[in-house]
């Protein structure tokens, strides 16, 4: 475990340690309240033993409703037994909140020994804290009985828990995997925007049932298992969608790989590599989703290559070349008709184009080239020259792709992925030869007419329609084979 994580964990449960027994000191002993509980929470009086009745009531719930959270794409989870911790907020204040958390956010799976007692402890100590500070706020806002009053309150106190709670668990998540935290946090934050605004109004209303007397409250409560089910089998579907669409996607790049033995696993080490670089350039949730999905794809067009020449481990004629540099805009005709892989496209289609305007198909010049293309150009070449390859047996060693890389950066790369690609740990203990001197990308003739083309519109009753895709044309040879991330 990173040392940073390490005091953060301990930091943590060491402030979860002091919540939980001070707010158990500190409202003890005010007016109204029974063992530190606002007796809200009683059933049939303000005893003692209705007061822990109560507490006991509410644990149990948020248990059976926090036993089974879902896990999101970057690592945070959600749990619908947030609804129960905000109604015990609500009826009886910090201590409450306190100790209903501490107890009722176990889950199944720490009873079964899959996490570390240190991640039980986070776990526990990230939801109890903001629990205690949420409470505090309702307790500020709106005290009392008043339903309108109450139901402001919950929203801010809802609030507090929910964002520090987030706060926590990305932070935790960042440093226990390496992440940037802005991209984990921004990756959820659709998820547990709409966890507030579904839970949070259930929970009050769950606090409002309960107060109903003779036990009728008790028992409408327990209704409400009924929709906390359902929302969290509406989170778990929505993951379980998206890794089965990542999983078909995965699936399609390996069938395209295996059509040739020398590619094997090639497209899944591009999006690793992608990805990496991707979190060193501090891209938001849905570039990196792009350059996840992109990755696995961008070699999809190959499946309209023909054995003879995508197998070939002699140098390619022109008509051959001219073959296996359509895979680009035989990939993105393939993947267009899907609509939710349009932010792929442009990562598919151009991402053999070269900084300095003489790639293809469309001979994109500079920041013309879609950034996500750029990230992928790199993480294509350097794969491509660290694997064995029909026409060259013998890979390049770490230290070789790297001067490669080094060396045409400003001419087939952009530079500026080449340092980010620099710092991440696919190069770590290589001597870096450092940035070269940067040629200034001067599109050639031929470049600079495709350009002109490709920019032309058709213009049909006042709607302008973009031109067909310019044809694309050898590429030549500036660099060695060796560095041919095809």
């Amino acid at each position: 475990m990173p040392r940073t994580l390490k005091i953060f964990v301990a930091g943590l449960v060491t402030i979860g340690a002091f919540a939980l027994v001070g707010t158990s000191l500190a409202f003890g002993a005010h007016p109204g309240w029974v063992l530190g509980v606002r007796t809200n929470i009683a059933i049939g009086g303000t005893s003692e033993s209705a007061v822990i009745a109560g507490v006991l009531f509410w644990t149990v719930v948020t248990l059976f409703a926090s036993a089974l959270p879902v896990t999101l794409p970057r690592g945070t989870v959600v749990s619908v037994g947030i609804a129960p911790i905000v109604a015990t907020m609500i009826l009886g204040g910090p201590v409450a909140a306190a100790w209903v958390t501490f107890v009722g956010t176990t889950e199944l799976r720490e009873l079964r020994g899959r996490v570390p007692w240190y991640g039980t402890l986070f776990n526990h100590a990230g939801v109890l804290v903001p629990a205690v500070l949420g409470s505090l706020v309702i307790e500020v806002v709106g005290p009392g009985s008043d339903p309108a009053a109450t139901f402001v309150a919950t929203m801010l106190g809802s609030a507090v828990l929910f964002g520090l709670n987030v706060l926590i668990t990305t932070t935790g998540v960042a440093l226990r995997d390496g992440l940037d935290a802005r991209a984990v946090l921004v990756g959820d934050t659709r998820a547990q925007a709409a966890n507030l605004f579904a839970l949070a109004p259930i929970g009050w209303l769950m606090s409002q049932i309960y107060m109903i007397r003779d036990g009728a409250g008790v028992w409408a409560t327990l209704l409400f298992g009924l929709p906390l089910y359902m929302t969290r089998l509406t989170y778990s579907r929505l993951v379980e969608m998206r890794e089965m669409f990542t999983q078909t996607i995965g699936a399609l790049a390996e069938a395209v790989d295996k059509r040739d033995p020398f590619t094997a696993r090639h497209s899944h080490r591009v999006k690793e590599i992608a990805s990496d670089i991707g979190r060193v350039m501090h891209l938001n949730s849905g570039e990196m989703e792009a350059l996840e999905w992109g990755g696995l794809l961008h070699d999809v067009g190959k499946i309209g290559v023909p054995d003879h020449v995508l197998l070939k481990p002699d140098r390619l004629t022109r008509e051959e070349r001219m073959l296996m540099n359509s895979h680009p805009v035989l990939g993105a005709q393939i993947i267009a008709p899907v609509t939710k892989l349009a932010p792929e496209l442009p990562i598919i289609r151009h991402h053999h184009e070269w900084y300095n305007g003489s790639g293809y198909p469309d001979r994109l010049l500079g920041e013309e080239i879609p950034k996500l293309a750029r990230v992928l150009h790199v993480a294509d070449a350097f794969e491509a020259m660290t694997a064995a390859r029909p026409y060259r047996m013998k890979p390049l060693t770490t230290e070789q792709a790297l001067g490669e890389l080094r060396k045409f950066a400003g001419i087939q790369f952009d530079p500026e992925i080449v340092d980010a690609f620099v710092k991440t740990g696919w190069v770590d203990g290589v001597p870096d030869p450092g940035r070269a001197i940067e040629p200034r990308p001067v599109p050639m003739l031929a470049a600079a007419a495709g350009l002109m083309t490709h920019a032309t519109t058709l213009t049909d009753g006042g709607n302008e329609t973009p031109a067909a895709p310019v044809p694309f044309a050898v590429a030549p040879e500036v660099t060695p084979r060796a560095i041919d991330a095809g």
